[in-house]
């Protein structure tokens, strides 16, 4: 197995997958041309159907991994160092001493699939669009970008970026597929021209092009033949070696695995623990690529009435047996999380002897607290049940098994634990809805000090729902300081300390339980050569080819 780690639309029956996958190419997963393993199509199996093509919406993994292969960025993070390198900029920015302005100069010759250049105007139109968002068009600042306020052209291949504040971040954030480039067309679209149906309209500088679109199944890409400004330091350059890429939604763990075991496809996503062992045989291969961020695991929102208490708190943390979940559900894939974020992630710090399991001392807490048993085990407190809905993270691997196994174990000191269900849409819908879903379970990756800051804060993801969302009233303001300083301190010391800081906030005030360091899992045949991933797992063909 090889370890890149560093020292509402209804996704496709089985049936339906098998039909698009004949379609594809025959019996096989690829047709090959060309000598020495250049050309050919390569079957690539998602999990998911993508969503918006919008790039600051790209964390969702399906919109990352189209979004990564047809857009370019300003610097390119390499994804074994983490160390960012130019791309389409000549060179790693000028920045001035407090890191609130940023000067690039851009490569000459780089088009867009359209033809049109891109230029110093164009990029700044899309950092003053990713940058600053556009409500009316339903279109959000990106997630990646802190104290943005405007772009300059100074001339045809020169842009400076001014902010607000301090924004140490920016450099990494260009280099990142929420900052992927688009052409100025592509930039006018509203919220839904990004959505399926409109995929061939998003006109990205990558190596590849959206050609075709079978609404919530499948994408087509095509090399592009001009393509000649890949990151310099990479050994590969011009025109990728593929000619194309399939990407079909397959959404059952079976037809992705049994499809890249049998040959019809080429790599599959989302490979879970226990098909693992299939990718052992000859001709096939294992990648589990490190998402360097937030680790997988559960926020207990503090602003849900039984969890305001934090005694509450941990005890549901104490009465959580971490190591026995991932030893039950997973491989060594998964290494078990020490901390908010996985070891690898910038700012990194081991909290873990907050997370030691006790149910011994979670029942305490919960007696101190005044919650006692009720006649069917589930405990009440003036006539309420201790009762929990957390719910099914569905990008997540095996999350719904996840919830079943942290039911049974809760269960066992009095607290019941509900799962909410539902498509992806419906997921969405509720995220914040504290009526609907208390403790929370997710993940998010980035590899840069913020990413604890685009998890937590109240302006982010605002997974514990710290601030909100309709009064804007905050309940820890401490944290929500402490992770706007990881964005606005300007030297690295600073940013480590300030993530250090808040990472210790969440543990000491039982705010979450981290699980384990989520990986993204590929499986492939062995003909497929050169498959990397970007720095925090999204899928990038731009290197492969296809052997015999």
């Amino acid at each position: 197995m090889r370890s890149f780690r560093r020292t509402s639309l209804a996704a496709v029956s089985a049936v339906a997958a098998v039909a698009l996958l004949a379609g594809c190419g025959g019996g096989g997963g690829s047709s090959s041309s060309g000598e020495g393993g250049e050309g050919g199509t390569l079957t690539y199996l998602e999990p998911q159907a993508w969503s918006t093509l919008y790039p600051p919406s790209g964390g969702f993994y399906p919109n990352g991994g189209v979004i990564n292969n047809i857009t370019d960025r300003l610097l390119f993070q390499n994804p074994e160092t983490l160390e960012l390198e130019p791309w389409i900029a000549e060179e790693l920015p000028e920045v001035n001493e407090d890191a609130t302005e940023y000067t690039f100069t851009l490569r000459e010759g780089v088009t867009y699939s359209d033809g049109t250049p891109l230029d110093a105007e164009n990029v700044v139109k899309n950092f003053d669009l990713y940058g600053k968002g556009d409500p009316d068009r339903a279109l959000p600042v990106s997630e990646a970008i802190n104290n943005y306020d405007h772009g300059e052209v100074v001339d045809e291949r020169t842009v400076r970026f001014h902010f607000s504040a301090p924004s140490p971040g920016f450099a990494q954030a260009v280099s990142t597929i929420n900052s992927g480039l688009v052409s100025n067309a592509t930039l006018d679209r509203t919220g839904d021209e990004f959505g399926p149906g409109n995929a061939t309209e998003i006109i990205g500088s990558g190596p590849f092009e959206i050609s075709e679109e079978k609404l919530g199944t499948e994408l087509t890409l095509t090399a592009r033949d001009d393509y000649d400004w890949a990151p310099p330091s990479l050994d590969q350059q011009g025109r990728a070696p593929l000619d194309g890429i399939q990407f079909v939604v397959a959404a059952e763990d079976s037809v992705r695995v049994g499809t890249v075991v049998s040959g019809q496809a080429d790599i599959a996503r989302q490979i879970e623990a226990p098909d693992e062992k299939q990718f052992a045989a000859d001709g096939l291969e294992l990648v589990a690529a490190s998402t360097n961020g937030v680790n997988n695991g559960l926020s207990l929102r503090p602003g849900v009435p039984q969890l305001e208490d934090v005694e509450v708190r941990r005890a549901i943390i104490a009465g959580i047996d971490r190591e026995a979940i991932v030893e039950t559900l997973f491989t060594d894939s998964y290494p078990l999380a020490t901390g908010a974020l996985a070891e690898t992630a910038l700012g990194y710090a081991d909290t873990s002897e907050y997370y030691a399991y006790d149910p011994a001392e979670a029942e305490r807490l919960l007696d101190e607290a005044g919650w006692e048993e009720g006649s069917d085990g589930i405990r009440e407190k003036d006539g309420e049940r201790l009762s929990f809905t957390i719910n099914e993270a569905l990008p997540q691997p095996r999350s719904r098994e996840v919830i079943t196994l942290v039911q049974e174990q809760l269960a066992e000191i009095g607290v019941e634990i509900e799962l909410f269900a539902g498509d992806q849409a419906e997921q969405d819908s509720t995220r914040n809805d504290l009526d609907k879903v208390q403790i929370y379970h997710s993940m998010v990756g980035r590899a840069d000090y913020d990413v604890i800051k685009s998890q937590y804060h109240g302006d982010n993801r605002n997974v514990l729902v710290n601030k909100d969302p309709e009064t804007g009233e905050v309940i820890d303001q401490e944290l929500e300081d402490l992770l706007a300083e990881i964005a606005s301190v300007s030297d690295e010391e600073g940013r480590q300390a300030a993530s250090e800081a808040a990472q210790q906030r969440l543990a000491e005030e039982a705010y979450i339980l981290p699980f384990f360091e989520e990986p993204q899992v590929f499986g492939l045949q062995d003909r497929v050569e050169g498959f990397e991933t970007e720095s925090i797992g999204r899928p990038w063909f731009y290197q492969v080819s296809l052997g015999g």
